[in-house]
C-alpha cells in the first residue's frame, strides 16, 4: 500500500469510528505520528492531520449534536492533541532535517578533503619533478656541456698541442666522473645532511679555478671567508655554476669577476663578465628561472642586470638567521 494511500485510509478510519463511538482520543493519539512518518513533507503531514481533525470532530459532532459535552471537552481536547502532536512532528522533522543537512556537510567536508589530499599529492610530484628537472639541468646538463666543449677543444689540439689536449682531456675525465656521482646521488635520492656547516668559498674557488683552465679565461675572484649551512652552499654553487655555463656558451666573455661578501642581512653573491650581454627581458632559458626559484626556496633573490653589447652582472642575495634582504 502506497503510504498516502494508507493516511486516507487512516483518516477515513478516525472518522469512521468517532461517528460510531466514543472513547476514540487515545486511538487518535496513537496514529498522529503516522502521519508525520508516511506523510514525507511537512505540508502533506500537516494537511493529513487536518484532514483527521476535521473527520473525528465532524464524526463527534454527528453522534453527540452541539452539546456542551462536545463544546466544552471533546473540542478542546482534541485541538490540544492536535496542536502537541504538530509541535512534536515539527520539532521532529527540524531535528531529522537538521541531521541530514549535517550529514550532507560531513559528506561535502569528506569529498572537499579528499580532493585537496590528492591536489597535494599531484602538487607535491610536480614540485618533485621541477626540482628534479631544476637538478639534472645544474648539474648533468651542465658537465655534459663542459664535457662537449672540451672534447671538440682537445679534437683540435691533438696535432698542434698535445699538452693542451692532454690537459682537456683530463678535464674530461674529471667532468665525467663528477657527473656520474650526481647520477648516482640523484637516482639513489641521497639525503644531505642540511644542518651541516661548511666553507662556501673553497667550494666555489675550486669551481671557478676549474673553469678558468677550462676556458683560459681570465677569472677574478674576491670570496669572503665565510661558512655556511649545506643548503645555502649548494644554491650559491648552482647559482655559480650556471653563471659560468652561460659565460661560456652564450657570452664571448675574455673576464670573469666573482665576489662573495657577507652582508649585515646575509650573504651576497655577484658575478659579473665583459661579455655581449643579452636582453634580460627576452631571456627564456631554464637557467636562471631555475636560480631565481632555488634562492626564493632559501627566502633569497636573484637580480640579472644586462644588456646587448654591455656585459652580465649576477646578484644572488642569501638571508642568514641574523637578518633577510631588504
Amino acid at each position: 500500500m502506497r503510504p498516502h494511500t494508507y493516511l486516507w485510509v487512516l483518516v477515513l478510519g478516525l472518522g469512521a469510528i468517532s461517528y460510531l463511538r466514543s472513547g476514540y482520543a487515545a486511538l487518535f493519539i496513537v496514529t498522529l505520528p503516522h502521519f508525520w512518518l508516511f506523510g514525507r513533507t511537512v505540508r502533506a503531514s500537516m494537511g493529513f492531520i487536518g484532514l483527521a481533525t476535521l473527520g473525528t470532530l465532524t464524526g463527534t459532532l454527528q453522534r453527540q449534536g452541539w452539546s456542551p459535552e462536545f463544546l466544552g471537552s471533546t473540542l478542546v481536547s482534541t485541538l490540544v492533541v492536535v496542536a502537541a502532536g504538530v509541535l512534536m512532528g515539527l520539532w521532529v522533522h527540524a531535528v531529522v532535517a537538521q541531521s541530514g543537512e549535517r550529514a550532507r556537510l560531513i559528506e561535502e567536508l569528506e569529498q572537499a578533503q579528499l580532493q585537496l589530499s590528492e591536489a597535494h599529492q599531484l602538487q607535491g610530484a610536480a614540485d618533485e619533478r621541477e626540482r628534479m628537472a631544476r637538478e639534472i639541468h645544474d648539474t648533468l646538463a651542465q658537465g655534459f656541456a663542459s664535457i662537449i666543449v672540451l672534447a671538440e677543444a682537445a679534437r683540435e689540439g691533438l696535432e698542434t698541442d698535445t699538452g693542451r689536449s692532454a690537459q682537456q682531456l683530463r678535464s674530461i675525465e674529471s667532468t665525467a666522473r663528477e657527473n656520474l656521482a650526481e647520477a648516482r646521488e640523484l637516482v639513489g635520492s641521497a639525503q644531505q645532511n642540511s644542518t651541516a656547516v661548511g666553507s662556501v668559498d673553497e667550494t666555489l674557488r675550486r669551481t671557478l679555478d676549474r673553469f678558468a683552465e677550462d676556458t683560459g679565461l681570465t677569472v677574478l675572484a674576491d670570496l669572503a671567508d665565510t661558512e655556511c649551512d649545506q643548503p645555502t652552499r649548494i644554491a650559491l654553487l648552482r647559482c655559480t655554476q650556471e653563471s659560468l655555463a652561460n659565460v661560456r656558451k652564450h657570452a664571448a666573455a675574455s673576464t670573469v669577476s666573482a665576489v662573495l661578501m657577507r652582508r649585515p642581512f646575509g650573504l651576497e653573491l655577484e658575478i659579473t663578465d665583459d661579455g655581449t650581454g643579452f636582453a634580460v627581458g627576452e631571456s627564456q632559458g631554464f637557467g636562471l628561472d631555475g636560480m631565481r626559484k632555488r634562492l626564493a626556496e632559501l627566502g633569497g633573490r636573484l637580480t640579472v642586470t644586462s644588456s646587448v653589447g654591455d656585459g652580465t652582472r649576477v646578484l644572488a642575495m642569501i638571508p642568514t638567521e641574523n637578518g633577510t634582504p631588504g
